[in-house]
């Protein structure tokens, strides 16, 4: 027997003799207070020692059995009734019995996506609020409403275990669960009065290609060369993981959320000193987001230094200190002193000018010392050049400070904990580094880690918000929405799960995303059987890619479900949707689903956002009439016009609405080619 038969026969054999030892245990979705899907078959799954009996006893008058497989897993099907409760599911395998409580039958549905569905009750102050967030959290007293958040994880390979619990919503435990789900969810139990089940796994700025697997993405060309280098690096990327869960840690649950992120210690306070020794520090050349340079996509606390040599007659001056906007928080410290701090969420477009008291200029040195700490998506001082700069406040003279600064990591933030790394020996220079990047930003990483955890929990169904971070690519977008949407209906064993999402918000993005094609990408996937669309096009905020009003968004997420999985009658569940259009000579007449009786169209006709070209493709502003639940588009310089616009940019508003109060999606009918 040569060696490699003999070191895997020996971890074979060790992995089997580890599973007949597991002790008897519930996955880690199901917990005290749980909802499972009523009327159903739900799945109910654990470990166990191999060959072991399961019996499962529902105080519903519901029992059945399962046997642990050779991988020390269980997996069991047992009816549920109507809903109601609380109930108790017992397991026993003749030696040791669980029990679980106050468990409730009702409607439960998963609530994904990246950070308007990240986004909690509470919101980000200041500059990232929930509209009356205050008064809506201390109404959020639902005990039949059951919250299970989980944590932030993700994962090269499929995972089967993750971090939350189920809880009632109450104030508190609603504070900092997603708003979106939370007012989808007190909608639903409004007009149902059943008890509803909310699970919430999202993670801010994350693209789609993180929530697929690698079976399934692995399908598109453009994606098998990352899906090879992240398999010939799995071993790298697995010591790379135990390296950085071998460090101290320091655990934000629990903390209350105005104090969650001050005076945390990770062994990095030398850093702010003036005298301090960062000659072994690398160089990064500020302005940037770190996920641009050889940091790659990280979160954490890192922090920044620059040495300024000030002319002589500024010493002993008050001095003006501009870092731009900083990605999200940061600590700032001039010769050892600090001079100022932004250490709530929300802060990460606030750009920050400090004052410099002339009590810390005394010589020609002006250390500038900042920490900046990133808990998701970008990080890092980020702003524009001209925005980095140290002036004398009675003059108009400045240093500038755009160009190389030293930097040094001292914590990475995975899953609310911070693992310290400190300072000394720069030891995150030291850490091992895998061939690819990887991270919770990476294909296939969210999937292991937040679906494959809970895969198959019985759903009645998903809502979804996520897009922003795919605005660049909406062609792949096209072929990626749909394909996860059938991803999840396969693994949660559900093909005609309903699946509603949420249309992203006017925003005013960079000069080359057309966030107008991504919205249309959305809009087809309408295609896929059971799906629904949330418009947002009127509640949208051009400055801010986290539009406050979310009470809308679930609500309206809300209606499809009620409409379309519930049968609920006289539900209008969408705004008016483009469907056909007709060439009347000198005019276009346009059909709608979900007009309702009559369309309304708020503002001027010939200023509606509505736009039509002839066969040129010139496009120019038409006029707009309403002709019950048609529009009449047209323009006196277009006489054959062939193709109409509406609302076909980055941050066009919602012109156009049913009489339900409910804005149209924006759309086009011709499918010309777009120029940068």
């Amino acid at each position: 027997m040569n060696l490699t038969v003999t070191i895997s026969l020996i971890f074979l054999l060790s992995q089997l003799g580890a599973a007949q030892t597991l002790p008897l245990q519930f996955a880690s979705i199901f917990t005290d207070s749980m909802v499972l899907q009523q009327r159903s078959e739900v799945t109910i799954w654990g470990k166990g020692r191999v060959g072991k009996k399961i019996a499962l006893e529902a105080s519903w008058k519901k029992n059945t059995s399962a046997v642990v497989d050779n991988e020390g897993t269980w997996r069991a099907k047992i009816k549920t009734i109507e809903a109601g409760g609380p109930y108790v599911l017992r397991a026993s395998d003749g030696d040791t019995t669980l029990i679980l409580g106050d468990i409730l039958l009702g409607e439960v549905w998963l609530c994904s996506g990246q950070s308007n569905m990240e986004m909690p009750l509470e919101g980000w102050p200041p500059t990232n609020p929930i509209t009356n967030s205050d008064t809506e959290i201390a109404k959020a007293k639902y005990p039949n409403i059951r919250l299970f958040g989980m944590k932030r994880a993700y994962s090269p390979t499929p995972e089967d275990a993750c971090d939350g619990e189920w809880t009632a919503c109450t104030p508190q435990n609603a504070r900092t669960f997603s708003a979106v789900g939370y007012f989808f969810g007190k909608t639903l139990y409004q007009n149902l009065d059943v008890p509803i089940g909310l699970i919430h796994a999202s993670w801010g700025g994350t693209a789609i290609e993180s929530w697929m697997s690698k079976q399934d993405l692995g399908m598109i060309d453009e994606y098998r060369p990352i899906l090879q280098k992240m398999e010939e690096g799995k071993d790298s990327i697995a010591a790379l993981n135990k390296w950085i869960t071998s460090h101290s840690t320091i655990k934000l649950n629990g903390r209350k959320p105005e104090n969650r992120w001050l005076g945390l210690d990770f062994d990095d306070s030398s850093c702010a000193s003036k005298n301090f020794n960062d000659s072994l520090w690398k160089e990064m050349s500020l302005p940037t987001v770190w996920e641009r340079t050889e940091v790659g996509n990280f979160d954490g606390a890192v922090w920044f230094r620059k040495q300024v040599t000030i002319p002589s007659g500024w010493r002993g001056r008050n001095l003006i200190l501009s870092l731009g906007p900083i990605d999200d928080m940061d600590e700032t410290y001039v010769n050892g002193t600090i001079v100022g701090s932004h250490l709530t969420e929300g802060m990460w477009q606030v750009p920050r000018t400090y004052s410099l008291p002339a009590s810390v200029v005394l010589d020609s040195i002006v250390q500038v010392a900042v920490r900046v700490i990133d808990y998701g998506g970008g990080g890092g001082i980020f702003g524009k050049q001209e925005e980095l700069q140290l002036e004398r406040a009675d003059t108009t003279l400045s240093i500038p400070l755009s160009g190389n600064w030293k930097y040094l990591p001292v914590t990475e933030y995975r899953g609310s904990i911070f693992y310290v790394f400190g300072w000394r020996g720069q030891e995150y220079f030291k850490r091992p580094n895998p061939p690819t990047d990887f991270s919770g930003y990476s294909p296939t990483a969210l999937f292991n880690g937040m679906v494959s955890p809970i895969v198959p929990y019985t759903l009645r169904g998903v809502i979804w918000y996520q897009g922003e971070s795919n605005a660049g690519q909406p062609q792949m977008y096209s072929k990626l929405f749909p394909m996860m949407i059938n991803e999840w209906r396969t693994v949660f064993r559900n093909p005609e799960m309903p699946f509603y999402f949420v249309q992203i918000a006017p925003y005013k993005y960079d000069a080359n995303t057309q966030s107008q094609l991504l919205r249309e990408a959305q809009f087809n996937t309408l295609k896929v059987r059971n799906t629904g669309m949330a418009v947002t096009m009127d509640i949208g905020d051009p400055e801010n890619i986290h539009p406050a009003n979310k009470q809308d968004v679930g609500d309206r997420l809300a209606r499809w479900a009620l409409a379309k999985t519930y049968h609920k009658k006289n539900v209008m569940c969408s705004g008016p949707l483009y469907r056909t259009m007709k060439i009347k000579k000198n005019v276009i007449v346009l059909s709608f689903d979900y007009s309702g009786e009559k369309l309304v169209l708020k503002g001027s006709p010939s200023a509606a956002g509505f736009q039509i070209a002839g066969e040129d493709r010139q496009f120019k502003d038409a006029i707009v009439k309403i002709n019950g639940s048609t529009l009449v588009v047209s323009s006196p310089d277009i006489p054959h016009p062939v193709a109409v616009r509406y609302a076909f940019s980055n941050v066009s508003h919602a012109t156009l609405f049913n009489k339900d109060g409910l804005p149209a999606s924006s759309f086009r009918t011709d499918e010309w080619s777009e120029k940068k």
